[in-house]
């Protein structure tokens, strides 16, 4: 079959980390040709959703040993075709937030794609509607007390509230821009004026919870369903645990309370197309529901011995 990924620069992006070069990695495995492209390079012709694509082989070897050597190349990449996106069997949208105008746009594109013939994943229209924040307050009854405003008054109340707060931009990645929020800082309200650009864009503000010094954990969906799991813990005086920050992991198994908030969270994720999909859970609570380019595979497989890789390459070339 032949799989398209709409991602950042390959040379971005880190091989033993990434779960989309895991992804790459498990369907060239399998047999499968695959394919690169970027949202720059995305056209509609004649009502049509096109790419300037390249095929892309990935080796990894040089990475798994003790000795990486530097400077290694681990993919090699062809030059760019013009290619119809209905010919591909699957197309992967991974392009890392922010979720802007651009990446808007890209997603009408993707909208173009004949659904019979290729799958789209995560859905177009799902990534619109799903905002990585607010779409999560759709199952509040998991979350811990949660507003999202920009009104300075009533962020004030909830902090008084609940004495210490987490505010968290609504376009962030990777835990960027996410603060402590304390009644006791002086710093308080200029850093609410800044979050919120003097009080013209919306942020979200969580009560804070101090099981976080014990991990983040993330739990990777497939299709509605739990696939496995990772802790990551913060270090030193880091308050997130997000690895892109420094967070160390470590092995995390699902429990039953947070099987049963899957099948809750299952049904309406598959009803909106989002069938990849990576939810964080602190102390119990659900604090965000990560649609864009989740990641964490190649921790699960690390510390589980799994290939999640190509556990979602055989689902998706199975539909």
């Amino acid at each position: 079959m032949k799989l398209a990924f709409v991602v950042d620069p390959i040379s971005e992006l880190e091989p033993n980390h990434d779960s989309t070069i895991a992804m790459i990695e498990a369907a060239q495995d399998l047999g499968h040709e695959v394919w690169v492209t970027k949202i720059n390079k995305l056209s509609i012709i004649e009502g049509k959703a096109w790419a300037r694509m390249s095929r892309i082989e990935v080796d990894l070897t040089f990475f798994r040993e003790k000795q990486k050597p530097k400077n290694i190349s681990w993919y090699e990449i062809s030059s760019q075709r013009l290619v119809c996106l209905d010919d591909m069997n699957v197309v992967f949208m991974r392009k890392d937030p922010p979720v802007n105008i651009r990446y808007l746009y890209a997603t009408y594109i993707l909208d173009l794609i004949n659904p019979i013939n290729t799958l789209v994943l995560n859905s177009p229209r799902g990534l619109r509607e799903a905002n990585e924040k607010i779409y999560a307050l759709q199952f509040h009854q998991f979350m811990p007390p949660t507003i999202v405003g920009k009104d300075k008054e009533i962020i004030h109340d909830f902090v008084h509230t609940y004495k210490t707060a987490v505010l968290k931009p609504l376009g962030g990645k990777a835990g960027e821009g996410i603060l402590i929020l304390n009644l006791q800082d002086p710093n308080l309200n200029s850093i609410i004026e800044i979050s919120t650009h003097q009080g013209q864009e919306p942020v979200m503000i969580q009560q804070f919870l101090p099981e976080a010094k014990y991990g983040d954990k993330r739990i990777i969906l497939l299709n509605g369903n739990p696939i496995g799991a990772v802790n990551r813990v913060p270090t030193g005086q880091e308050f997130r645990g997000n690895m892109a920050v420094g967070g160390r992991v470590e092995k995390a198994e699902i429990s039953l309370q947070e099987h049963d908030m899957c099948k809750v969270l299952g049904k309406k994720l598959r009803q909106d197309g989002l069938y990849f999909v990576g939810i964080d859970i602190i102390g119990g609570y659900l604090t965000e529901i990560n649609v864009t380019s989740p990641t964490g595979i190649r921790e699960i497989d690390s510390l589980d011995q799994k290939n999640l890789g190509q556990e979602v390459i055989k689902w998706v070339t199975s539909q």
